[in-house]
């Protein structure tokens, strides 16, 4: 990136210094050409109050003075014949009536123009003006042109042009320093990015290089903890099932129902472990997959209705009373979304009641939205764990939730489901008086559903 900066540095100073050079070169030529006007209009001032008093022999008479100066002098009649030339024969000179400058100044009362010769490579300066008497006076000088000029100065040009260049490499480099020093201290210490001094403009771009840093610190650890949970959470079924198998491959069940408990107790620990399996099998797929394209119309009532009637059982074996009411509502979603959702909801209701307790699940078609709440008369969430019981592993009561078979991973489920779904939810729990979650989709009309 210093390279880059330094090398259009360089290529804007050398555009610069050719566009300087090049624009000084045609003010200064057209500053000369107008020097040379001015000086034939002065020659010709003086020269036409002689000639109108003493016609040609004035001419004749400074014809030398003339030549010296360089200066051409022609007189013509009015109708275009040449009278006088200081430089040739006026009687084998051609009519000049048609010159540019010299029938300009027949119409005007003066006129000029500028010749260009190639095999000279010079340009010749014509000043006519039309005397009293009815005649034209004009001037002609000859002057080098602007390739001649130029060619004459290409040395000091090119002294001019490597001195310049040299500083602007100089300085193009120091500039590039300064630019990339700011981005080198962030570089060399991302952590402390916020403390680094920069320019204003950088500030925006620091700040989001930050969050991102920040966020990347925050996943990694996520993902550790993550990692370390899951081991945890393995060993601890898995170290059932090895140390009831052993017992049994040893011969130490003594009795017929001693095998049926530990093999009870295994084929319990086994189904944990394939739930726990399945559930960070699913959070990997919802943090990998985009859903977007997969996304179509489904009535929220029925996806919620049938799965109150797949969880009747369980909630019979809690001693738990399951019911349900719902209005026709269409989301956008997948219907596997949609059953884990109600499925992780309705589980987790369930399983943390009270004996006798009931759980109620209601769907409302509300203007835009769809509302699903599911609320039940369960042991409640102390409110200071409100807001972390969305994270993964995270229990709030480690030994009932292991007792009854949970993994600590359904609400983080929920949450990635509804963040994919544009889905908002709200949670309403105290202690010993229950829990109501509401969730909040937004709502399809019109729309056919499956």
């Amino acid at each position: 990136m210093k390279r880059k900066i330094n090398n259009r540095l360089i290529g804007t100073a050398t555009l610069a210094i050719l566009a300087t050079l090049l624009l000084t070169v045609a003010v200064c030529y057209n500053s000369f050409k107008g020097q040379v006007m001015e000086d034939l209009k002065g020659y010709a001032g003086i020269i036409s109050r002689q000639v109108v008093s003493e016609q040609q022999d004035y001419l004749v008479a400074e014809q030398e003075e003339l030549n010296k100066e360089k200066v051409r002098v022609t007189l013509i009649a009015e109708d275009g014949t040449v009278i006088f030339d200081t430089d040739a024969d006026a009687g084998e000179m051609e009519n000049h009536s048609n010159r540019p400058e010299v029938e300009s100044a027949f119409a005007s009362g003066e006129g000029s123009i500028i010749r260009q010769s190639d095999t000279l490579d010079k340009n010749t300066y014509y000043y006519a003006v039309k005397l009293s008497n009815g005649q034209v006076l004009r001037i002609a000088r000859e002057a080098d042109s602007i390739y001649r000029i130029m060619e004459s100065a290409v040395p000091y040009l090119l002294i001019f042009v490597v001195v310049i260049f040299s500083i602007c490499c100089v300085f193009s480099y120091f500039l590039a320093e300064g630019i990339m020093l700011p981005i080198k201290l962030i570089a060399q210490d991302v952590d402390n990015i916020g403390k680094t001094e920069s320019y204003e403009e950088l500030k925006p771009y620091i700040e989001a290089i930050k969050n991102q840093h920040d966020d990347v610190v925050q996943n990694a650890m996520m993902r550790q903890e993550f990692t370390a949970n899951v081991s945890h959470e393995l060993k601890t079924p898995l170290a059932a099932i090895s140390g009831y198998s052993e017992l049994i491959a040893n011969g130490m069940a003594a009795s017929e129902e001693e095998i049926r408990r530990f093999a009870k107790e295994i084929h319990k620990n086994a189904g944990r472990l394939l739930t726990l399996i399945n559930d960070v099998i699913r959070l990997s797929e919802l943090d990998a997959e985009n859903d977007e394209e997969l996304l179509e119309p489904v009535n929220l009532k029925e996806i919620a209705e049938t799965c109150v009637n797949m969880l009747q059982v369980n909630a019979e074996k809690h001693h738990v009373t399951l019911s349900f009411e719902g209005e026709n509502t269409v989301i956008m979603a997948t219907r596997q979304m949609a059953e884990e959702v109600l499925y992780n909801l309705c589980d987790n209701a369930i399983r943390y009641n009270k004996e006798g307790g009931k759980v109620h699940v209601m769907v409302k078609d509300r203007l835009d939205t769809a509302v699903l709440i599911v609320k039940d008369t369960g042991i409640g969430i102390p409110k200071e764990h409100h807001e972390r019981i969305f994270e993964r592993f995270y229990r709030v009561d480690k030994s009932r939730s292991k007792s009854t078979g949970g993994t600590g991973l359904g609400l983080a489920i929920v949450k990635h489901i509804l963040l994919k779904l544009n889905a908002t939810l709200h949670l309403e729990s105290e202690e010993g008086n229950g829990t109501e979650v509401t969730v909040v989709f937004p709502a399809v009309r019109g729309a056919q559903f499956r």
